[in-house]
């Protein structure tokens, strides 16, 4: 593979883009219109801006990365890309209508990828002409540091489209875990309700959000407590995964607590929004 698509800037989509011409792959990005598009390229800009003063990087590799991006508004950047990766909001209608105008925009021997936390990728493989070559690449928020990305075969995917995903995945210095197409995958069907007991036992009142946090910090050697983890992986996305799981499996554990839908309909999504259950300046909490 030599040329990378991402579809969606956001949060997600720029970190993917931002490892991926890190990688040295040529990098055609794509949004919905201008101003979401030099949002997300403002995004890719600090970051590796942040890891040039650290030292992580120096300018000129900063440069050569940059210069191997290429931002659009318009599918046709897409249409020499040897693996193009969507990671558009976790809506299953959204990210059809994504993958119907994939099929028509890119080569037919182009793979097709989700980064999708939840939803089935046999669903969005059978939107398009090519359901072999369409597989799930779930990676982890921040990109950049995050190590993990999962794997996932729908029952139309091909080895050798599970196979190439796994290569290219490893080769942005990712580790890789295979999984099978069902809601969370491995680690968000593990995650999922353990955040939600989190959630739960504060709407209950049996302690403050900065109590339980450090409770599981400092009484489990967590890195990061669950309401904490929560307002990072976004509030909006963790109810979507959650329903997901809880219309598949029908479990009381998978089922969103009231108190996160209310959040999620207030527009407290987390960091992203600037407060979910803590508040945040500049991604840094405030309480």
């Amino acid at each position: 593979m030599k040329r990378v698509g991402v579809m969606g800037l956001g949060l997600m989509g720029s970190g993917i883009a931002e490892v991926s011409i890190l990688a040295g792959y040529a990098t055609a990005v794509c949004e919905v219109n201008p101003e979401l598009l030099q949002k997300g390229r403002s995004n890719i800009e600090r970051s590796l801006a942040r890891a040039v003063e650290r030292g992580k990087l120096t300018g000129e590799q900063r440069d050569h990365a940059l210069a191997i991006l290429r931002p659009g508004t318009d599918l046709a950047l897409f249409h020499d890309c040897d693996i193009v990766i969507e990671a558009v909001t976790e809506n299953l209608a959204a990210k059809q209508e994504v993958f119907r105008a994939l099929d028509k925009a890119c080569k037919r021997e182009a793979l097709l990828t989700s980064n999708t936390s939840s939803l089935s990728i046999t669903q969005l493989a059978a939107c398009t002409q090519r359901p072999d070559r369409v597989v799930g690449t779930h990676f982890f928020n921040p990109v950049p540091l995050m190590k993990l990305v999962e794997v996932v075969r729908g029952i139309a995917s091909s080895d050798d489209s599970v196979a190439q995903a796994k290569r290219f995945c490893e080769s942005l210095g990712k580790s890789v875990v295979l999984a099978k197409d069902t809601p969370g995958f491995v680690v968000n069907r593990l995650l999922v309700p353990y955040l939600l007991d989190a959630i739960r036992e504060y709407e209950r009142g049996l302690a403050s959000a900065e109590d339980i946090d450090n409770g599981m910090v400092l009484g489990c050697n967590h890195p990061m407590g669950p309401l904490r983890l929560t307002d990072l992986v976004g509030l909006d996305t963790t109810y979507f995964i959650a329903l997901s799981l809880y219309e598949e499996f029908g479990e009381p554990r998978f089922e969103p607590p009231p108190l996160l839908k209310r959040l999620v309909l207030a527009g407290w999504l987390g960091r992203k929004s600037g407060r979910g259950f803590y508040q945040y300046t500049d991604g840094t909490s405030q309480k």
